[in-house]
């Protein structure tokens, strides 16, 4: 999806609905404003678009069931309302499809879900079968267990990885402004709304770092990397007005809604999008300029000759960051040696792997059919 004229071909869809949103001022959902979505989902599966939805509002709803005025810092009591809101917001939804004849699913998952293969692929094969059966996907982040996510609410991530997952065509991130502007409209009244732009266009990370808007650092940040992670699957992403009559409708039928955030990458194949949405790396590989070039100009596989240093205690398969001499992260991968092996055969040429090792398991450190260039 490379223009908004081709929206209307969207058929496997990821909308994503902000607490800001979904809360009516500290006292719960919004019902009336869940209403509205739903309602518009609904539609969506009506015209034979599978919709899957991620929705955040569980701690605000728990908080507001529970008679707190003010969130707390514990984390155990962050979980508490968490729990006792994931609740409500599930039966408030079900309530909701339940008037078009529509059944919902109820999905909780975590970074480290999704970061284990296995897991990966067996949320991939449950999200598709409840989509093939006309089933509403509702899904969360499962804050009664996580430790950082839910102290960052990082909820736009995980929509990307959702879209990754099932290799969706549009994901709307619905939130509480128009879009994302090229300089924060409070602070200056000419400010611009950015209409369109390729999803790795540098002005989205000036506009992000400048705003200090509902969409600056703490909010836009996160959606155009989120942005960025879905289009590695093709997809598109849009930020948009949620309180607009009919977003979802009028976004797919060309309406210039929102800020329009265009794929420009080759999509990857579905092993590398599980690398490139990897949080919770097992070590660091730093590479020399020669490493680097090979793997960037030459998709040569990474060897241990080009290895200066390493970190972290991993093991052969696990995932781990590859960084230039300056220390960025240039790609990442499954690692064939573990970090002890790693130590004692970095710098060396593959075919003396043997003479300090005793024993060759592969010639690369890292396959290139196992590293995804970032």
């Amino acid at each position: 999806m490379r223009s908004r004229k081709a929206l209307h071909r969207a058929n496997k869809i990821i909308v994503k609905i902000g607490s800001s949103l979904l809360t009516a001022g500290g006292q719960g959902l919004d019902h009336a404003a869940l209403t509205h979505w739903a309602d518009q989902i609904a539609a969506l599966w009506d015209e034979g678009r599978q919709t899957l939805l991620v929705s955040s509002g569980a701690v605000a709803e728990g908080m507001a069931r529970l008679g707190w005025r003010r969130r707390p810092q514990q984390l155990n009591l962050l979980q508490a309302a968490a729990a006792v809101g994931q609740a409500g917001l599930v039966q408030a939804y079900e309530s909701q499809f339940q008037r078009h004849g529509r059944r919902s699913a109820q999905i909780l998952l975590t970074h480290e879900d999704l970061g284990h293969r296995q897991r990966y692929l067996n949320a991939r094969s449950t999200l598709a079968t409840l989509l093939e059966y006309g089933v509403v996907p509702i899904v969360n982040e499962n804050d009664t267990v996580v430790i950082d996510e839910i102290r960052f609410g990082d909820n736009d991530t995980l929509a990307a990885l959702v879209a990754n997952l099932i290799e969706a065509e549009l994901l709307v991130i619905l939130t509480d402004q128009p879009g994302l502007f090229d300089r924060d409209p409070r602070d200056d009244p000419e400010a611009r709304l950015i209409a369109e732009a390729s999803v790795n266009d540098p002005v989205l990370d000036q506009a992000a770092g400048e705003s200090r808007s509902g969409l600056g650092r703490g909010g836009m940040i996160t959606k155009i990397r989120a942005a960025r992670l879905a289009a590695r699957s093709g997809t598109a992403t849009v930020i948009a007005d949620g309180k607009t009559p009919n977003v979802l409708q009028r976004l797919l039928a060309g309406e210039p809604l929102g800020t329009f955030l265009i794929p420009d990458c080759e999509p990857l194949d579905a092993r590398k999008r599980w690398l490139v949405g990897q949080r919770q790396l097992k070590g660091k590989l730093w590479l020399d300029a020669g490493a680097v070039t090979a793997l960037q100009t030459q998709g040569k596989s990474l060897l241990p000759v080009g290895v200066k240093r390493l970190e972290g205690d991993f093991r052969r398969g696990d995932v781990v960051a590859c960084l230039d001499p300056e220390g960025r992260e240039i790609a990442r991968g499954l690692v064939n040696y573990a970090a002890e092996e790693v130590r004692r055969i970095q710098g060396c040429s593959s075919r003396h792997i043997a003479e300090v090792l005793g024993y060759v398991d592969e010639p690369e450190l890292i396959h290139r059919d196992n590293l995804v260039l970032l």
